[in-house]
């Protein structure tokens, strides 16, 4: 199927690698563009902002790193292009880091066309399904409009984001997994006057120890054994705009003391240079530690915390505001129906019922995730509850009627699976596994990877394969 209105754009400098590209692709594609030196990225994202980037990983001759390709990655983010990676030298670790990143792909050269082709549609895929930042609007309204909800609780937080967003203040926001954290950050930084600017998000749960001070604060070429080249942190990244620590209350103490010496003299020094450079962003910070724990200075320095949380945005759990729900079913329902090609169907009363009673431990994200099963999965003239693949509904009713799922630290999925959907795939398993140990260990990170018997790193690849 072709997608006229589609703008792709091919960032490599051998011109004959993007040149067979552009001629693959235009035959499907409205605009299919090339850009063959980087410097020249600025300009065109000025021009307008494709819709996905492929994306090669090393321009300098000699370079098989890909660091440059990261750094451009990091931009393109920002702009929230999809963007597919196009490298010769393909290694698993450059692999990870640049789907990390958010990479929606790693591609080698020279590539199947037919698989070329399947990662764009993909990339397009994900975008469409992607709510899409607002352009920068000094309307509070435009600076909102991603975060879904009418409840009198969305609306005490759209009012937070309309009050703090103008002053500059560094802001933290709490909440459990999958709420939306990154989504009222983003909404704070549109509705500053560094709306302009860089919107850069780095998960501070996922950066290793070692590496801490490469990737925030930057390094110059021969500082270490593996800096081949200078290289600009995220605080220089974000110069300008604002920087989002998330998951910031998995950092490490050790960690927690460079990161408030930053703040305190607002500047950072690159590892290997002789100055400090001085620093230009707003800091946006997240966590889902409850609060007793965050001011438990074993787990938190309180130093660091009064730097952070000028003021705090307390985003609700999906459980307390259900009247928020059916809109979000529709929205994501039919997000996932033009995604996938598939019929628009309506949601059955009693699957609303049961859906509105159901806690979810995974938040707005798990809806969204059950939301995109039960498109591909389901099978009737209506959506049923079964084609969510939800845990079982408990015997006991909620007040309205409808059968009340059990909590979710009694639904031990390799034990009872879903009798709902008799989903015993070892994936359906893996997921109910994780959400029940999320709502066990209260949302933290660190607590349930123990429980899992996983690494930290390993929970979150597990998290993002499961849209948890």
């Amino acid at each position: 199927m072709a997608h006229t209105t589609a703008h792709i754009l091919i960032l490599d400098d051998d011109t004959d690698v993007a040149c067979a590209a552009q001629l693959l692709l235009r035959r499907r594609y409205g605009t299919v563009a090339t850009l063959n030196d980087p410097a020249g990225l600025p300009a065109y994202l000025a021009r307008g902002v494709p819709d996905v980037v492929l994306l090669d990983f090393n321009f300098t001759p000699g370079r098989i790193d890909g660091a440059e390709g990261l750094a451009l990655l990091d931009t393109l983010r920002a702009e929230r292009c999809a963007v597919i990676a196009l490298t010769a030298y393909a290694d698993v670790p450059l692999a990870v880091e640049a789907l990390k990143r958010g990479a929606c792909d790693f591609i080698t050269k020279p590539w199947d066309n037919a698989r070329l082709v399947a990662a764009v549609d993909a990339a397009l895929a994900r975008r469409a399904a992607e709510v899409p930042a607002r352009a920068p609007s000094q309307s509070s309204d435009d600076a909102t409009a991603a975060l879904m909800g009418d409840s009198p609780a969305m609306r005490s937080v759209k009012a937070m984001i309309a009050s703090v967003g103008p002053t500059g203040a560094n802001v933290m926001v709490l909440g459990e997994n999958g709420v939306g954290k990154e989504l009222v950050a983003r909404a704070i930084h549109l509705s500053s006057q560094r709306a302009g600017g860089t919107f850069l998000a780095v998960d501070m749960g996922a950066l290793p120890e070692s590496t801490f001070e490469s990737e925030l604060f930057g390094h110059r070429k021969g500082s270490f054994t593996d800096a081949k080249a200078d290289r600009a942190g995220r605080f220089q990244a974000a110069r300008g705009g604002s920087l989002f620590l998330d998951e910031i209350g998995n950092m490490p103490l050790a960690a927690q003391a460079k990161l408030l010496t930053v703040l305190e003299r607002r500047e950072v020094t690159p590892i290997g240079a002789d100055k400090p450079e001085a620093i230009d962003v707003r800091i946006i910070s997240a966590t889902n530690l409850d609060e007793v724990r965050l001011f438990d200075p074993a787990e938190f320095r309180p130093d660091l915390l009064f730097r952070l949380n000028t003021i705090v945005i307390r985003v609700p759990p999906l459980r307390e505001r259900r009247e928020d729900i059916p809109g979000l079913l529709r929205h994501y329902l039919d997000a996932y129906e033009r995604q996938y090609q598939r019929p628009a169907r309506a949601l059955s009363s009693a699957a609303l019922a049961w859906l509105e009673a159901y806690p979810w431990p995974g938040n707005v994200r798990a809806l969204r995730h059950a939301c995109e099963r039960a498109v591909i999965l389901g099978s009737d003239s209506e959506y049923l509850a079964a084609d969510f693949g939800l845990a079982a509904p408990a015997e006991s009713t909620a007040a309205g009627g409808a059968a009340m799922p059990a909590p979710a630290s009694a639904l031990m999925p390799v034990l009872a699976p879903s009798s709902a959907s008799d989903d015993l795939t070892l994936n359906a398993l893996e997921r109910d596994a994780i959400s029940a140990a999320l709502a066990a260990a209260k949302g933290n990170i660190s607590h349930t990877a123990r429980m899992l018997g996983v690494s930290r790193a390993a929970l979150y690849r597990k998290l993002g394969k499961h849209g948890i």
